[in-house]
């Protein structure tokens, strides 16, 4: 198991390293900030002491170098717009984001895998047919016209939510619901289809052969057996939200690390962009890394090495 998880850590760290060479070359070649932060009346030698003063003036290798010397010490720069270091500002925001991923997620369990388990039991059922065409429905609907279409529907019309910010729960409502329709449909349509290849062995129906209750049977029995996927996909599904909240945080103005992350783009920040990127990488990588070390636990005939 040790070596397992240095080695995954190993490639973790290397993915991050990747990570950090993309959106930092990528950031370079999106356009010069200094056409942004510098008066529309600045002389081209106000422009060059600017663009001096913030570093942007050394060849790219050296730009590089400083910031993964200075990002390995935890320090990833200053805000060009903000002029405050970067890392704070994602912290002072993270809270937001990370109460919309919980909240979005805690919806997509706790609709997803009872909607999934209903529909197995009730194969061919008009309680099936409707839970896939749903499934199926919510997947293929982007963030962003479910966001606007909620908006429009129960904060303009119906008047019951409100439409943006962040303050009590029910400015969290809309934005988690929106979030969560993706990642709901896929647990549900997973837990479904392992659920009915788990109900059709001999080890559940010997189980209700001896007379257990349904209950038992379905949720000792049978749905431990078919969690292993389920827990992969809600793995995937964390970095799909902390990808997707962009879209979602952007359209009901929720103050997190999506709306930082645009603004930062709109205004070329730099380090803003980088350290935001990489921190999400991060996070990404240790889900993921949590996720494969808990399949151990989800089914002990699993040996990790």
């Amino acid at each position: 198991m040790f070596r397992y998880f240095l080695r995954r850590l190993g490639q973790a760290l290397l993915v991050l390293w990747l990570v950090s060479l993309v959106v930092f070359f990528i950031g370079r070649i999106s356009g010069d900030p200094i056409t942004i932060l510098a008066p529309l009346d600045a002389s081209p030698e106000d422009m060059d002491a600017l663009r001096q003063r913030l570093g942007l003036d050394r060849s790219l290798i050296r730009q590089y170098v400083a910031f993964a010397g200075n990002a390995l010490k935890g320090d990833f720069g200053t805000s060009i717009w903000q002029q405050q270091p970067a890392l704070t500002l994602i912290l002072q925001r993270l809270p937001a984001t990370l109460q919309l991923t919980a909240a979005a997620m805690l919806i997509a369990i706790v609709v997803g895998i009872p909607l999934g388990i209903i529909a197995a039991l009730r194969r061919g059922s008009l309680l099936d047919r409707g839970t896939t065409a749903l499934a199926v429905l919510a997947q293929s609907i982007p963030n962003f016209w479910l966001g606007i279409s909620m908006i429009l529907v129960f904060a303009v019309n119906l008047q019951w939510l409100p439409s943006s910010g962040r303050g009590s729960l029910e400015h969290l409502i809309l934005p988690a619901v929106t979030l969560s329709a993706n990642a709901l449909a896929q647990i549900a349509r997973l837990t479904r289809s392992g659920m009915l290849d788990v109900l059709s062995q001999d080890f559940v129906r010997t189980a209700s052969a001896k007379g257990l209750r349904r209950r038992i049977v379905v949720l000792g029995h049978a749905f431990p057996n078919a969690a292993l996927p389920i827990a992969t996909v809600v793995g995937l599904q964390v970095a799909n939200m902390l990808g997707g909240s962009i879209v979602v945080e952007s359209i009901f103005a929720w103050p997190g690390l999506g709306q930082l992350a645009v603004l930062g783009i709109l205004r070329r920040d730099y380090p803003l962009i980088q350290a935001t990127v990489l921190f999400v990488a991060a996070v990404v990588l240790l889900v993921n890394l949590i996720v494969d070390l808990s399949y151990g636990l989800l089914d002990p005939r699993i040996r990790v090495r």
